[in-house]
């Protein structure tokens, strides 16, 4: 594998799991094993410049928000934390902010890291008016009417402060946590993996009284602006919302060294436990603003800032049985079932094994005696096999030659170290394929989740994904518990969908090594399905990182007639995706445009399409590349920065002027 291939694999793998954590709540790997693909990849793209790529999972801070909510666009955005695993990383860490500051003596604030789900408050005149969750860090979701049922937190302030904007995190205690698995237990439903998931879930909810059920709670720990002014430290910060009675953390400290902060992080590893709610580590900060300033950040993380996590805690348990998955591609996966273990505060019975070649390796066999780690991370992983405890008689788990689920011989492709079920009637790959057409990146079918899929196929209402568009509102309808107001609803959504973008619809089609980000390279090359259909092997790899594999893949799929059938049924069902040019102008060919403030007659995305569709790229931080900064009302430290860096600033009636849009 080249270096590009090894790179391209990384980007795929890490959005991929980005996908199923931030936006499916389905995680199939821990932070920390995410964290390390993230890094050997940034090393990679170091040491390889020549192959950057602005969509790289190294650009950008997380994954989508989910469309239930309205958009809310993050002013400055939300970044992460750079993590330090070790002292030693941490050490590394502050001799660069020292380094970068040109000073020996730094002081920083230590606090704690609570494991919860990121938020950001926006008070106008005392009143709490939105609540937004960090979403992809740029963009995330106004779930106002869900902070509003958070106990502890304040929906009018004492304060004559005009507008204040506070960022935090929104969690759950561990007493709350036990309490309200209880009353799932109770009532025979699936109790929550941990306070973070439910929290996270909770936020998610349409329906704010059942988000008062999980008693959410908060602290917060950043000051955005006070009318528009920044505070002048970290620890003013935390004066600030103690004045004006905003819930926050009190185990924090000012350490005039890092020695001190260390001091701090090894008193809360030892007593981490004792606090009724999780923390998965403790953030430092550079304390002064004026040298976070300085410091800057990259489009990622705050370079003043550093997250030093926690070691993932461990335990031992016994394997009872390895259970077989069939996934969306057909990949058989093994997993291990073991007796119930409670790691950082969580009940574990399951863990991924990931692969055939990953069990062998790891000669996992029932009956074993099996160390699993987990820190904050929601996926545990099996990380070693104690066999001098091993059973006489226990035996290798053997290769399974036919599918689990529909009992097809599995194959192994050359290169690859999955088993797959090649029957795409294989009722696991069909149910997967039609819960993948119709997710948000794909076909964006609201209301068809894999739930909805799953009873549709049960009751024969649906085969394949094409069969979809024959649903009708008597049918849907027909499912238990669908009334006929959701059905309507549900059919609706499936008819919009018709015309999606011809990108949407070649990813929803789930081709194998085929992404988001092939699929639309394809569709702005090749412009139609038909097109696509027909393209040979070396017209493919004409295609801009379209390389001979995933090309054959490609051909191979619109080789199998089914295939062909299922999009030409669609096609007479009146599906026509439509193919969107990334680029029809070159008014802003080359530049740069930073949009900040609230506009009036566009919407921040409509704008963006603006600027791609005349050529520019659209960014979220003014540099001095920025060619342009377009500012709306009430636009903050962005239009700052854009008039002490002489970057043009336009309103937004000059920008719609240069490319040509009239009133």
């Amino acid at each position: 594998m080249t270096v590009r291939q090894k790179i391209e694999q990384l980007r795929k793998t890490l959005e991929h799991h980005s996908r199923l954590y931030y936006l499916e709540a389905k995680p199939e790997i821990s932070d920390f094993e995410f964290d390390m693909l993230l890094r050997e990849l940034q090393e990679l793209e170091a040491k390889h410049p020549e192959f950057f790529d602005a969509n790289s999972p190294t650009q950008r801070v997380g994954g989508a928000p989910i469309e239930s909510f309205a958009t809310f666009i993050h002013d400055p955005p939300m970044l992460s934390i750079e993590n330090a695993y070790s002292i030693d990383e941490l050490r590394e860490w502050d001799e660069r902010v020292r380094r970068g500051l040109g000073q020996d003596d730094v002081e920083y604030e230590a606090e704690l890291k609570i494991d919860g789900v990121s938020i950001s408050l926006l008070y106008e005149n005392g009143s709490l008016v939105r609540g937004a969750t960090r979403g992809d860090g740029a963009r995330g979701d106004d779930v106002t009417p869900n902070v509003r049922t958070v106990r502890s937190l304040p929906l009018r302030l004492d304060t004559k402060i005009k507008r204040l904007e506070v960022r935090g995190e929104i969690y759950i205690s561990k007493r709350d946590f036990a309490k309200y698995n209880e009353s799932l237990e109770e009532a025979g439903l699936e109790p929550h993996a941990n306070p973070r998931n439910s929290a996270a879930g909770a936020l998610r909810q349409k329906d704010p009284k059942l988000v008062a059920q999980r008693h959410l709670r908060t602290y917060l720990y950043h000051v955005v602006a006070v009318d528009g002014r920044q505070v002048e430290s970290q620890s003013a910060a935390y004066e600030l919302l103690e004045k004006l009675g905003l819930p926050m953390n009190p185990q924090r400290t000012v350490a005039t060294s890092l020695d001190d902060a260390i001091a701090f992080i090894e008193q809360w590893h030892e007593h981490r436990h004792d606090l009724d709610f999780e923390i998965d580590g403790i953030v430092v900060k550079v304390n002064r603003r004026e040298l976070q300033l300085e410091l800057g950040a990259t489009s990622k993380a705050p370079r003043w800032a550093v997250a030093f996590k926690y070691p993932p805690e461990a335990a031992q348990t016994i394997v009872r049985n390895i259970n077989l998955y069939v996934g969306r591609t057909g990949t058989v996966t093994p997993v291990a079932e073991f007796d119930p273990v409670r790691i950082g505060g969580t009940k574990v019975v399951n863990a991924s094994l990931h692969n055939f070649d990953e069990l062998a390796r790891k000669d996992v066999r029932i009956g074993d005696t099996i160390v699993v780690e987990k820190g904050g991370d929601i996926i545990p992983k099996v990380v070693d096999v104690l066999k001098d405890k091993r059973p006489r008689g226990a035996k290798a788990f053997a290769v399974p030659k036919t599918c689990p689920t529909c009992g097809q011989p599995l194959h192994r492709f050359e290169d690859e170290v999955a088993i797959r079920c090649i029957n795409q009637g294989c009722p696991a790959i069909v149910l997967q394929s039609i819960t993948h057409f119709a997710s948000r990146k794909a076909m964006d079918i609201e209301g068809l989740g894999w739930q909805t899929v799953d009873a549709l196929l049960r009751e024969g209402l649906v085969t394949d994904y094409a069969s979809i568009y024959e649903l009708t509102v008597e049918k849907v309808a027909e499912l238990e518990r669908k009334a006929e107001k959701s059905a309507s609803k549900l059919v609706e959504n499936i008819e919009k969908s018709k015309h999606n973008e011809l990108s949407r619809f070649v990813f929803a089609l789930g081709i194998r090594m085929v992404g988001e980000r092939a699929a639309k390279l394809l569709a702005d090359q090749f412009r139609s399905i038909d097109a696509l259909m027909n393209a040979t092997v070396e017209e493919l790899v004409q295609v801009h990182e379209v390389g001979p594999k995933v090309a054959e893949a490609i051909t191979l799929y619109f080789s199998v007639p089914a295939n062909r059938e299922r999009i030409e049924k669609m096609k007479r069902l009146g599906v026509a995706p439509t193919h969107i040019a990334t680029a029809t102008g070159d008014k802003l060919a080359g530049k740069t445009v930073v949009v900040t403030g609230t506009l009036t007659r566009f919407s921040r995305d409509e704008i963006h399409k603006l600027i791609e569709r005349e050529g520019g790229k659209p960014a979220s931080s003014v540099s001095s590349k920025t060619s342009y900064v377009v500012a709306g009302e009430a636009a903050g430290s962005k239009l700052e920065k854009a008039k002490s860096l002489g970057v043009p600033v336009l309103s937004e009636d000059e920008f719609l002027a240069m490319v040509n849009v009239s009133s």
